[in-house]
């Protein structure tokens, strides 16, 4: 099943939205963090939840054949007939996105109000730069009362960091975690006023970002992951060598450290 906005959002909205049911009539939300990557990245509490959901929402983005997020289950059992597919379209326009996301309230909302129980895929952690922040709050608006439960997951830097061997920060070291900006001098000015930067949503930016960080001399610092543990997957120690053209796509972080690893055992 996929949802996608309407063409006439507001009479869709308007003739799907649920009565406010007593609490104790609704289903259960819960949000579950997946991934990013290997099979297993799942707390335990979260599992149990996946098994007692009726329904089990999955992000898939509009380019993509499959959904990531449900990639990263690969292994545990869940009836076919229980997955939603959701597909998002990362449109730049706030009011589209709005719209998009109003509609899959309502269309949880509905079902929650029917008593079933429903959970939410959202890759890495639940409420890092997470799609699933949205829905739930448009969620408690319409079904203030509604039981639910987020279950934190691992982000795609922590999963990075693992797979590398990568200290996001010792000691007292200034780490930022920062959306790559698409000037280029904003980015540099960040990465030297702190010790660490761990750099998301890069996209089609990345050749300038490799162009900074060489030019800062720091590349041999700094580390790429992108796809861990799925098809596709690339880890770069050092990112001198680093083809922007291969390396550019979903699911990217690179980690930049200013200066060399401070030696600290003896």
């Amino acid at each position: 099943m996929t949802a996608s906005s309407p063409s006439n959002p507001q009479s869709h909205l308007q003739s799907q939205r649920p009565q406010v049911q007593p609490a104790s009539t609704l289903g259960t939300f819960w949000g579950v963090g997946v991934g990013p990557g290997p099979a297993g990245y799942l707390p335990l509490a979260a599992l149990d939840a996946l098994q007692k959901a009726d329904l089990i929402y999955a992000p898939r983005a509009r380019s993509a054949e499959t959904s990531v997020a449900l990639q990263c289950l690969a292994g545990i059992a869940i009836a076919p007939e229980c997955i939603r597919e959701v597909e998002f379209n990362m449109d730049p326009d706030r009011t589209v996105l709005r719209d998009h996301y109003a509609q899959l309230a309502e269309t949880i909302a509905l079902e929650l109000s029917a008593g079933r129980n429903v959970a939410y895929l959202t890759i890495g952690d639940t409420f890092t730069y997470s799609t699933y922040g949205y829905v739930l709050a448009a969620l408690l608006e319409r079904l203030p009362d509604l039981p639910h439960r987020t279950f934190p997951g691992i982000t795609s830097y922590a999963a990075a960091a693992a797979a590398l061997g990568w200290p996001l920060g010792e000691g007292k070291e200034r780490t930022l975690i920062l959306p790559c900006p698409d000037d280029m001098d904003t980015l540099r000015a960040e990465i030297e006023t702190h010790d660490v930067v761990v750099l998301m949503k890069i996209g089609a930016r990345l050749s300038g970002v490799l162009q900074v960080l060489k030019a800062l001399g720091i590349a041999r610092h700094c580390a790429f992951a992108r796809r861990i543990g799925l098809p596709g997957e690339m880890l770069a120690q050092g990112v001198e060598d680093l083809d922007a053209t291969d390396a550019t796509g979903y699911l990217a972080t690179l980690l930049i450290r200013k200066n060399s690893r401070e030696r600290r055992h003896s």
